[in-house]
């Protein structure tokens, strides 16, 4: 990747595990070939952590993001985000809220204005968030606003082995049937498809649709939306020159065999797209935002304030999300050259 593009890593939650994950994938940017990174963080609250876990990762504050790469070698990047409080692990200060917000809203700025490849945003404490006025259900509609988008799509990803995404994501069970409409199933297998060609440099993607029903509603005698709704989805993307397959029972759309026959799976339902891939592979999901201008990837966990400060989250997670934001920023160099 263009060195003079590096990724940018938000703060997330100050008191969680973001910033030894950080520290940690530092430490093993070498060993992993990660792209030049820098950190939106606060230098001295990343300098403290890593003097309290033992660990030798020099911090090097930054004014531009430009000046990333002649540091990285050597050591951490940090554009500074001042906190307003002391963090102590594992107890978030909604004090803090607003540096974690500027944090997210800076590294999109910096990659809409080209300045930064992509960025990855470590988990978010929404509580906390909430408790200073934040008015999002999450980093998605956050994200979405500040790029001017009416409908991102969330994706889970383990590269080479899944990607699922849920058509509806945040909601009750008993909503989703009135949620689930056409126009919705339709737009989210356009960004998707889009989102594959454009990001994961796939020319011709091939999608499949989970029914939402047992047995993908068995001819309408186990509910009618899949005869309502998904087939005639189907048929209209087909017709557009979409190459999407469906609506097939969930419980046999996971298997070896039949992942090898997608490039991507959408389902109906949150569950119906989390749970096989995190039993596929639990530590190496990633969870990606598309229809975006800019490309983001995030950890796919949460900010685990019980290990917060001890040095044993694990980091797999956030080393796959690097890694995938910096293929995906080729990709879509490669599709402007």
């Amino acid at each position: 990747m263009d060195d003079a593009h590096p990724l940018v890593l938000t703060m997330g939650e100050p008191a969680g595990v973001g910033g030894e994950l950080t520290l940690d994938a530092w430490r093993y940017r070498r060993e992993r070939r990660f792209p030049v990174f820098a950190a939106l963080d606060d230098p001295a609250r990343l300098a403290g952590l890593t003097a309290a876990l033992g660990w030798d990762v020099p911090i090097h504050e930054i004014e531009r993001i430009e000046d990333a790469a002649a540091v990285f070698a050597e050591a951490l990047p940090v554009l500074p985000v001042p906190l307003a409080a002391p963090v102590q692990p594992g107890r978030p200060d909604p004090a803090n809220a607003p540096a974690v917000i500027a944090s997210i809203e800076r590294a999109v700025a910096l990659c809409r204005e080209g300045r930064a490849a992509a960025m990855v945003t470590q988990p978010i404490q929404k509580s906390s968030l909430y408790a200073a006025g934040f008015a999002h259900p999450g980093h998605t509609e956050f994200l979405a606003e500040l790029c001017g988008v009416a409908l991102p799509v969330m994706m889970l990803a383990v590269e080479g082995l899944l990607r699922v995404v849920p058509i509806t994501i945040h909601e009750p069970i008993a909503k989703v049937p009135a949620l689930l409409t056409r126009d919705l199933v339709q737009a989210t297998a356009r960004i998707t498809a889009d989102a594959l060609r454009r990001d994961f440099g796939i020319p011709a993607p091939r999608l499949v649709l989970a029914g939402l029903n047992p047995h993908a509603g068995e001819g309408g005698s186990i509910g009618r939306e899949e005869v309502e709704v998904l087939i005639p989805a189907v048929t209209a993307l087909r017709a557009e020159g979409i190459e999407i397959t469906g609506p097939f029972p969930a419980d046999s759309l996971f298997h070896e065999a039949a992942r090898a026959r997608y490039d991507a799976a959408l389902c109906p339902t949150h569950d119906q797209a989390l749970i096989p891939l995190k039993t596929l592979d639990f530590w190496n999901g990633v969870n990606v935002t598309l229809g975006l201008p800019i490309a983001r990837t995030s950890p796919d966990h949460g900010t685990a304030l019980d290990l917060a400060g001890t040095g044993k989250a694990d980091a797999r997670s956030l080393f796959a999300a690097i890694a995938l934001a910096g293929r995906m920023a080729e990709a879509r160099r490669a599709g402007l050259a």
